[in-house]
């Protein structure tokens, strides 16, 4: 019994030290005194083979704690190896790992997240211009967009739209107010564009985009003060329409492989010049553009510029007047109404002053571009994203409930409550993460990593959130018309999926694969340290990093396996975190779990996991749903703790926890090393799953918190556009939810005599006459009935058209063209 208490008391030691990452020369001094005392009378009377092999561990750490035995006989093989078998990481991996800052997720990744860092950055907080904004121009802009005029009579963004963006100075929101602009913080284009998102996917893309990536942004950051001086007054006040060309037929998700080229050579007033070629497709705002950022591969080959024959890829502004510039005619993505199309150039010779940057950036291009993009990607998407999910919620909570089946309001039935729940999870928790995302922008961050998980998890939470609404809506929702405030959105939502890095390519070989190495606290040094030409200063500082590498996975090891074995109870909680303790101290549990298969993953694997995507896809699922359900506490906590938003944070934790836990299981069960599956099972895993998705119960409430709460709805869905018009089908919506919700007792009363069947309802007769007549309802009650049924009939009506009105819609012609305008088999 005492043998047994003792191995209990050693196992506890042992996890102590290395959860506290114990130097070396303490667990040698620890064990040898655990050996003494397993050698001693007291416990076991001789030193057996257990306490031999504890003398050997004292002597092998007393050896190690030594600098110089441990450098030659430890650090220098591994570093040798490492060294060998490294690949070279290019210039523009090397540009792409450098651009963007580490933000939060360095915290998930190292195990021992620092919640203050989180509850440190600002809750939603606008100036008073901002907020005036938000509340005038972007309120009108709204209001002025016809959803169906847009996508389906014009197919184009109209004039009056364009006139009213640019005059209200939408297309230079993060422009300085010194170059013209309105100088906006990220927090406020984001809530702007998401407003507008919410109104209309087609409208809000021709704000997003200038105030995206692109020559505007590019121009901020890298311009010349010439170019700052005369296009940024320009893009501010929609003078110039920017539109920014990446993507090319052979280069899409791996835009580094770009064939666009071009020369530097001397131009006809002899000084360097640039010799173009280019073909490029997918250019939102291309076929309105004046003014075409182009990114292409630059050559010296007779080294004018004196820097080498290849220098990179370079980002030039060209008019697109200018000549040989080919804009092509428009491409239909998914049917949307934004302009989007081709453009190309064949020998065209512009001046080497329209580089951004000038001469100087030639070949900063990718730099530059990733820079811009780790912002940006942060920003746009993730906020259309969240509002589409809100707006979908508004939509469809307010259709639920007046809809009616089987006596009944759709929303009240089980069936209907299922995705109910799973919308009202998105938005809150998309909502949350998109604030705290933007907040980190507003003050100078460039998260990479978390806007790539964001930008795909945002994305495909929406798409979940439209196959809900119109599963709920079922014909309504599919029969397109004036009055479909759906479809819109359904268009959208592939176009969102696909752009600013497809879904796939983002989530398994960007997000976890990049964040591995930038948000690891050790990984990036040991890689630079193993590319130092110098061989004896890699060496030193390879040492250093591998010690303390060494020590922080066999904490994350013994951390993670103590709180998985103790269920979280003794994880870290933030000071007043009160009734949220649990969720974080479950929080800091995963974060272990997350680090410690993290790390394992990356030393197994090394550069194989390049081609494990899918694990390194669950890696990256694993990750966002850290980050996000730590935004959600945030949230909680920066609105004070209301009681009714508890059950939406209970909802998404429960979710979350169990999404989490099914992608590391998936990782585990994967796993191809056989021995790190069987260690990642013991230490993540070691009493099997401990989570489950929320009750039946606990969604139930959540939609009858929703439904039944008019404030709680109200707060779901902030910072979207809500009309109040019952001639706008969104107004409409609203107008009846009230009527509906004021008329409730009467309804109730008409519905028992109908079961009873004391009222006939049928389109022969008078129901509510009848039920008036007989007593069922008093005569205001009978008012109240007659005018919701009027605004329900048409809440619930569908468009119809006549034949001839649809037929250019769906007719097809036996040829097509390809991008550049030449017949090509429809088919094709």
């Amino acid at each position: 019994m005492v043998e047994l208490l003792f191995c209990v008391a050693l196992l506890a030691g042992v996890l102590a030290l290395g959860m506290y990452k114990a130097p070396l020369w303490a667990w040698a001094g620890a064990l040898a005194i655990a050996a003494l005392i397993w050698s001693s009378d007291a416990v076991h009377g001789q030193t057996g083979l257990f306490g031999f092999l504890m003398w050997l561990f004292v002597v092998g750490f007393a050896v190690l704690a030594i600098p110089a035995v441990r450098r030659a006989g430890v650090a220098a093989p591994i570093f040798k190896f490492v060294k060998g078998t490294l690949p070279k990481v290019s210039d523009t991996e090397q540009q792409a790992l450098e651009a963007g800052t580490v933000g939060f997720d360095a915290e998930l990744f190292s195990g021992t997240p620092d919640w203050d860092k989180l509850r440190a950055i600002a809750p939603v907080v606008l100036t008073p211009e901002e907020q005036a904004f938000l509340d005038g121009p972007t309120e009108e802009l709204c209001r002025l967009i016809d959803d169906w005029q847009v996508r389906h009579q014009q197919r184009e963004i109209p004039d009056k739209i364009w006139d009213f963006v640019k005059s209200h100075g939408f297309l230079g929101m993060l422009i300085s107010k010194e170059h013209g602009g309105l100088g906006f913080s990220a927090q406020a284009q984001s809530l702007i564009i998401g407003k507008i998102a919410s109104r209309s996917p087609d409208v809000v893309t021709i704000v997003m985009v200038p105030n995206s990536l692109g020559p505007g942004e590019l121009i901020e950051k890298y311009g010349t003060e010439q170019q700052k001086h005369h296009y940024l007054p320009r893009l501010a006040k929609g003078e110039e329409i920017p539109c920014f060309a990446l993507t090319g037929p052979t280069s899409g998700s791996d835009a580094a492989t770009m064939r666009d080229i071009g020369t530097v050579i001397h131009g006809p007033d002899g000084k360097p010049a640039i010799r173009l070629s280019w073909d490029k497709r997918y250019i939102t705002l291309g076929p309105r553009a004046t003014l075409l950022g182009l990114a292409f591969r630059l050559f010296d080959p007779d080294n004018i510029l004196g820097k080498g024959e290849n220098l990179g890829i370079t980002v030039a502004m060209i008019p697109t007047v200018h000549a040989g510039v080919q804009i092509g005619r428009r491409h239909l993505p998914a049917g949307n109404a934004f302009p989007n199309g081709p453009n190309w150039g064949r020998d065209v010779v512009i001046p080497m002053d329209w580089i951004i940057g000038g001469e100087a950036m030639a070949g900063q291009g990718w730099r530059m571009l990733m820079e811009c993009l780790a912002a940006g990607r942060a920003i746009s998407l993730p906020s259309s994203a969240t509002a589409g999910a809100k707006a979908m919620l508004r939509f469809t909570t307010a259709y639920a409930r007046i809809r009616r089946q089987f006596g009944l309001p759709i929303a009240r039935m089980e069936g209907i409550e299922e995705p109910l729940a799973r919308m009202i999870e998105t938005a809150y928790a998309s909502e949350a993460a998109r604030a705290v995302t933007a907040a980190m922008v507003s003050r100078g961050e460039r998260p990479s990593v978390i806007s790539a998980l964001m930008k795909y998890q945002t994305t495909e939470r929406m798409r979940r959130a439209v196959n809900d609404a119109f599963d709920i809506h079922g014909g309504r929702a599919i029969c397109d018309g004036p009055t479909n405030y759906l479809q819109s959105a359904y268009q959208m939502v592939p176009v969102g999926i696909t752009v600013e890095g497809a879904n796939i390519l983002t989530r398994t070989l960007i997000t976890f694969a990049q964040g591995a190495l930038r948000s690891h606290p050790y990984l990036y040094r040991e890689v630079q340290a193993a590319q130092d030409p110098d061989q004896e200063r890699g060496l030193d500082a390879f040492d250093r990093a591998l010690g303390d590498h060494v020590a922080f996975s066999f904490s994350n090891a013994c951390g993670a396996f103590f709180h998985n074995v103790t269920g979280g109870l003794f994880a870290p909680a933030p000071e007043k975190s009160f009734d949220t303790a649990n969720w974080y101290r479950q929080l800091a549990r995963c974060s272990r779990s997350f680090a410690f298969v993290a790390d394992l993953t990356v030393g197994a694997l090394g550069g194989s996991l390049k081609t494990k995507q899918k694990l390194s896809g669950r890696l990256a699922d694993a990750l966002a749903e850290l980050y996000i359900l730590g935004c959600v506490l945030k949230r909680y906590e920066d609105d004070g703790r209301l009681s009714s938003d508890r059950t939406f944070v209970d909802l998404a934790a429960q979710n979350g926890l169990y999404r989490f836990q099914e992608a590391l299981r998936g990782v585990v069960d994967n796993f191809p090393v056989a021995p790190a599956r069987w260690a990642m099972r013991i230490v993540a895993f070691p009493l099997g799953n401990p989570y489950r998705p929320a009750s039946d119960a606990l969604g139930h409430r959540a939609v009858k918190l929703a439904l039944d709460a008019p404030e709680v709805r109200d707060r779901l869905t902030r910072y979207i556009y809500v009309s109040n018009d019952p001639d706008d089908p969104t107004g409409l919506l609203e107008v009846t939810l009230k009527k509906t919700v004021a008329a409730e007792e009467a309804e109730k009363k008409l519905e028992r005599a109908i079961r009873a069947g004391t009222i006939r309802r049928y389109h022969s007769n008078d129901w509510i006459g009848e039920a008036i007549d007989k007593g069922v309802v008093t005569e205001s009650e009978g008012q109240q009935l007659r005018e919701l049924e009027a605004l329900t009939a048409r809440v619930i009506a569908v468009d119809h058209f006549d034949p001839d009105s649809l037929k250019p819609n769906y007719r097809t012609s036996a040829l097509g063209h390809n991008s550049r305008g030449v017949e090509s088999a429809a088919a094709e």
